[in-house]
């Protein structure tokens, strides 16, 4: 363990520079205003960097409360208490620079971040797998995962096409998606030949964490991912989490330090139209105000950029290219289905706060609240109860969120019997179809942060960038990578963007191959 960071530090795995920040004054000398439509992550990420430096900053939620994805809203419950509900568990991997320098404006030590302890994958065909306490770096970390691995035994092994697995260590930003793009990540798993145990436990949870089903998801995203969040960080494939409601622990110290910077946050207001106009942006809202921006930055789901955009004739007839994007862009992932359970017992305490979950129909993982946040802890001590959230990544469209859950539950049962004697107190279940799409064949023509519209940027989880990101971290990333271009055209310093190693660790080895 101690020796991985030093030896990964040796062979490039470390935090790689994208953007140096600097470059001027450290706020803009002249009046600057920006409208930020979408008030999750990358919206917000945008919005404090150019707060920061004094452009006078409008974020505009849809919702009556910010977050995205990674929104919480208040629920009461029918014994008079009120419990807050998220829009699913988010792991905060340590790789996650840039989201990590936002939070750490309202949070300079991350205090409200705590270690989750192992991360087991739960099978009802196998004994659960521990992807915990693996060294933090690779090529260590594969390693030791090789050797402890049951899923992973030499003998089964042989039969692995050693040449289709290349693709995992040689991940280079240009060639990986040249080569795979136009591959299913289920065609490149086959390739492989993996022991049927090995696929299940390693490879299909891993792809289903990225909200698409592997026949419908690119191999170059599967690749690309792999390198992010194994063998391109030095950190590891450990990961924090909030130990309060994201509510409280992200969204209101953020909306406070925009707010001391002076930005404005205005929830509960839908963009409906933008209009371009000699000297900027107009937005229009369904409440019938305008908005306006000398700059603009679209920060919504796939749906709801290609729907704002489609209602903007004048976004529409002049950005072709933008238009052509959106009209496969805008069509999300499969629907995902979250579930909380508020129960009248505890599960055994044997089991982890976090679970992935192989081959269920249905269920792809099990977070018991009541053992990570405050306010849940804290119904759970006063009741006796649990509260127990389960998540289907890509689950069947089509079917009510009640039914999804109750067959959650049902699966989790087959996985933990102990559920089966436990009453349910309370449900709060909801199915979005929301998550960005990574369709193979679609990378090439996938939307960047840059527009052909002057003044018009685009920022999220499914917005192309140059280097590994993805989730959280490409949201963040994206938002901070627009700021950024705002604050060049204002003569102002920019924010530092930090990314994991560029390339994978045979790489160059792939590259002499195909000459």
């Amino acid at each position: 363990m101690e020796l991985s960071r030093p030896l990964g530090r040796l062979i490039g795995v470390r935090p790689h520079v994208v953007e140096p920040g600097g470059g001027g004054p450290s706020r803009v000398t002249r009046p600057v205003e920006v409208v930020v439509v979408g008030g999750g992550i990358a919206g917000m990420s945008a919005a404090v960097v150019l707060a920061e430096r004094d452009v006078r900053v409008t974020v505009l939620e849809a919702a009556h409360t910010l977050g995205g994805r990674l929104g919480a809203w208040p629920e009461r419950l029918a014994d008079g208490t009120t419990q807050t509900v998220e829009h699913g568990f988010h792991a905060f991997f340590r790789q996650y620079y840039n989201w990590r320098s936002i939070l750490r404006r309202a949070d300079p030590a991350l205090a409200m971040l705590k270690p989750v302890a192992g991360y087991p994958i739960l099978s009802h065909q196998w004994p659960a797998e521990e992807f915990g306490n693996l060294p933090p770096a690779p090529p260590l970390n594969l390693l030791a995962l090789l050797l402890r691995s049951p899923s992973l035994r030499l003998p089964e092994l042989r039969g692995m096409d050693r040449d289709a697995a290349l693709p995992l260590l040689t991940y280079d930003p240009q060639r990986t998606y040249a080569e795979l793009d136009g591959t299913t990540a289920a065609e490149l798993l086959d390739s492989l030949r993996l022991p049927d145990r090995a696929r299940a436990m390693l490879f299909e949870v891993f792809s289903h964490s990225f909200f698409n089903h592997e026949r419908e998801m690119s191999a170059a995203e599967l690749v690309a991912n792999f390198h992010f969040y194994l063998l391109g960080n030095g950190e590891g494939l450990a990961f924090d989490a909030p130990d309060e409601d994201y509510a409280e622990a992200i969204w209101r110290p953020l909306r406070a330090h925009l707010e001391r910077h002076s930005g404005e946050v205005v929830t509960g207001s839908r963009a409906t139209r933008l209009h371009r106009t000699g000297d900027g942006w107009q937005v229009h809202t369904g409440d019938g105000r305008t908005y306006r921006g000398d700059q603009v930055v679209l920060a919504l789901d796939p749906p709801a950029l290609a729907a704002l955009c489609a209602s903007s004739p004048q976004v529409a007839a002049a950005a072709p290219a933008l238009t052509r994007q959106l009209a496969t862009f805008g069509r999300p992932g499969p629907p995902y289905a979250v579930a909380r359970y508020w129960l009248d017992g505890d599960v055994a305490a044997r089991r982890a706060v976090f679970s992935g979950v192989s081959r269920q129909p249905t269920l792809d993982s099990v977070t018991l609240y009541h053992r990570l946040e405050r306010p849940s802890r804290q119904w759970a001590t006063r009741t006796g109860g649990s509260v127990v959230e389960l998540h289907a990544y890509a689950c069947e469209p089509g079917v009510a969120a009640e039914e999804l859950g109750e067959r959650m539950r049902a699966e989790l049962a087959l996985l933990w019997p102990e559920v089966t004697g436990l009453a349910v107190r309370e449900v709060r279940a909801r199915v979005e179809a929301q998550a960005p799409a990574f369709t193979p064949g679609a990378y090439a023509d996938r939307p960047g942060v840059v527009t052909e519209l002057p003044g018009l940027f685009l920022a999220g989880d499914g917005i192309r960038t140059d280097f590994p990101s993805a989730l959280m971290e490409r949201a963040a990333a994206t938002g901070i990578l627009a700021a950024n271009h705002i604050l060049r055209t204002a003569g102002a310093a920019t924010e530092p963007v930090h990314s994991i190693r560029p390339r994978g660790l045979l790489a160059g080895r792939a590259a002499q191959r195909t000459r």
